[in-house]
């Protein structure tokens, strides 16, 4: 990996400790070693520091009282108070999606939507959950409401770590490609109650995957 420029250090350095939390690196509950990390990244401990500040309020991190901080534990109680205001505000993104989106945005997604089929039928994981990100991004975007995207944002990151360490099974992960055709019929008849409907009951899906597969402490 390659030594941090020191532009916007530990902006930079809170982009790699993140992505090492996200993609499973570090685990729930591991106690974030700030010696390694700032070996690794060729860094001194003060930009460190501070991007673990920016991860506390992002609430991937959390400190422990004169001993450093760690990887916030993922609970079926925090995940699902934060999916409730997430599908909340997914579901009126969609609402408003219908009003404004145009035919152009549409064609996008649904261009995604095979390329996301194609990696359902392959089997390919991970870059299926990429081009599904994608797609619930256009639909934010066509809202036209950054303070909405914005929130929305915000609560992602915080749960965003479930979607590289869950294991989908065969009849979850059907049912999560149904929930994306459902959603692009609902998008493309500019149904807006019914969309928003949809992405509500596609986020509860995920709670529940998330429950079976042990990534989440009850």
């Amino acid at each position: 990996m390659e030594k941090i420029q020191p532009r916007s250090l530990y902006l930079e350095v809170a982009d790699r400790v993140r992505d090492l939390i996200e993609q499973g690196a570090l685990l729930p509950g591991e106690k974030i070693a700030e010696k390694e990390l700032c070996e690794r990244f060729g860094v001194s401990r003060t930009p460190l520091r501070e991007a673990l500040k920016v991860l506390t309020s992002e609430g991937l991190v959390e400190n422990l009282p004169n001993r450093g901080s760690r990887v916030v534990r993922l609970t079926r109680e925090g995940v699902q108070n934060t999916y409730d205001v997430m599908g909340a505000l997914e579901g009126l993104s969609g609402e408003l999606a219908c009003n404004s989106i145009s035919d152009a945005e549409i064609t996008a997604i649904r261009k995604l939507h095979q390329r996301m089929l194609d990696h359902y039928q392959r089997k390919e994981l991970k870059p299926y959950f990429q081009v599904n990100q994608r797609i619930h991004e256009a639909i934010l975007a066509a809202s036209r409401n950054e303070v909405l995207s914005e929130m929305y944002n915000n609560l992602s990151q915080r749960v965003k770590r479930i979607r590289y360490s869950v294991e989908m099974g065969e009849d979850n992960w059907a049912q999560a490609v149904a929930d994306h055709e459902a959603m692009l019929e609902a998008l493309e008849a500019r149904d807006g109650p019914k969309l928003g409907a949809i992405l509500r009951k596609h986020l509860r899906h995920k709670l529940e995957v998330a429950a079976v597969s042990g990534i989440i402490d009850d």
